[in-house]
Parts: structure tokens; sequence; C-alpha cells
């Protein structure tokens, strides 16, 4: 059996998320993200941008003043050019702490490059609050292995999150990469591909469903692979979750490659 954790920097979580791009702030939403971690969630992934914001702010609402029990993940510097410049990165950082209700956020990305902006700029801005012990761990995300190389050269890197999955693989090399220096890698929309005819065969050969295939295909992938599906559903939840618990053989890991 694969591990069901990973090593995140100093924390062991596991090796499972939950993506929230579509989590609004409702008495059941509230109720949900309080299960979600109670049932063993390893990471909560959250941007300032979800939502107008809601997402953030139903995480603060469902997890206050004890956000440490659920690793929550933020992001800024999304929307277009001009994004990750240091005093906009800055205003969306102060108002993720005041949604989230925190004053410590456990990961914080980089949600995308700004093309009008360094990386170097940008990350550096980030910097000053892990100094300061306001943000614990940095990561970056839709990224090549050379804007990661810049960015390590800057601070440390905990996590890339990157697009992909069973169908998409733009990023194959930043995986190895992520692979060979231990930096954890989180694929977005993890379960797009999921459809073919070969996940629903091995899925029946598992007793289990092709979303949760296609997870464990990317599992197998990579030990430091940590997909974050979405849902807003507890049973759907603990079906994502489910899929730790599957390991394909080399042959079906292989025909789904």
């Amino acid at each position: 059996m694969l591990p069901t954790t990973l090593r995140l920097a100093d924390v062991e979580i596991a090796r499972l998320g939950l993506g929230t791009n579509r989590l609004t702030n409702t008495p059941p939403n509230v109720a949900f993200i309080k299960a979600a971690t109670d049932a063993g969630l390893g990471m909560i992934d959250t941007a300032h941008s979800y939502t107008g914001g809601e997402s953030e702010r139903t995480i603060g609402v469902a997890l206050a003043p004890d956000l440490g029990r659920g690793f929550v993940a933020t992001k800024g510097g999304a929307g277009g050019p001009g994004r990750g410049r240091p005093e906009n990165l800055r205003a969306e950082i102060e108002e993720s702490f005041r949604r989230l209700r925190t004053d410590s956020i456990a990961l914080y990305y980089l949600h995308r490059v700004d093309p009008e902006t360094p990386i170097e700029e940008s990350l550096a801005t980030i910097k000053d609050y892990r100094d300061r012990g306001r943000i614990r761990h940095i990561g970056i995300s839709e990224v090549s292995i050379d804007q990661i190389e810049r960015a390590r050269a800057v601070v440390p890197i905990a996590a890339v999150q990157n697009h992909y999955n069973l169908s998409e693989r733009k990023y194959e090399a930043v995986v190895d990469y992520c692979t060979k220096e231990g930096i954890v890698f989180v694929p977005f929309f993890p379960l797009r591909g999921d459809g073919s005819a070969a996940v629903r065969e091995i899925a029946a050969r598992h007793n289990a469903t092709s979303a949760q295939i296609a997870l464990a295909w990317l599992l197998r992938r990579s030990p430091v692979m940590l997909p974050i599906p979405g849902t807003l559903s507890l049973e759907h939840l603990r079906e994502n979750m489910d899929a730790l618990q599957i390991t394909l053989t080399d042959a079906e890991f292989e025909i789904l490659r």
C-alpha cells in the first residue's frame, strides 16, 4: 500500500486535500468545513480570489479561533498584470488574515507569476511575512522548473500547485523535479480525465469509482503528490479520501499513463 501521508516542510499531513473554489458562506458549508477537518483531511486549499472572498470567510467562520485544526493554504496575486506587485500582494495577504480570522497562515502561494513583476520581487513580499512568523510556508502556482529555481533562490518553496491530471500532462517534468527535490506537488483539477474506458474498467476491478481511480493514479505517480479535489459534499469527500486505500498494479498504472 502507498503511504497515506506526506511531509510538507515540518508538518505530516494526509495526502488528500480539499479544493474550495466554489465554497460560499452558508451555514451548511460552515458545517461541512468543520466535518471535513474532523474527517482527517490533509489540506484545505483556498485563495483570495475564490467566490469573491467567501471561500476564505467560510473557512474562517468554521475554524476560528483554532485555524490550526486544519492545514489551510491560501493564495494571492492572481487576476491579471500588476497583481503581483508588493503593494497589491500585501493588501491581499492582510485581507486573507481578516477573512480567515487568524494572524498566521500555514501555507501561502503566489497564485500566478505576474508578467509585469519579477517573481523575485513578489516572493520577497511574501517572505517578509514568513520572516515575521505570520506565514509559515510559501508555495507557487502554475510555474515552470526555471521559475521554481528562481523562487528557491529567494525563499524555501514548500509546495508547487499546477494543473495536472490524467488528461493534462503539461507539467510532467515539474512533477519529476518536485519529486527529486522533495517539494510537495499539488495538482488542481485532479479529477479531469476520469471518464475513459480504461479508467472505468480499472474502477470496476477495484470496486471503486472512476474518480477514486483518477486520484489513486496521481498518488501512485509521485510520493510528493497531494491532490485537492473540490466538493461541497461530505459523502464525496469521504469517497475521495477512500482513494488513499487503493493501490494500482504496475500494469494498471502504465495503462493509464
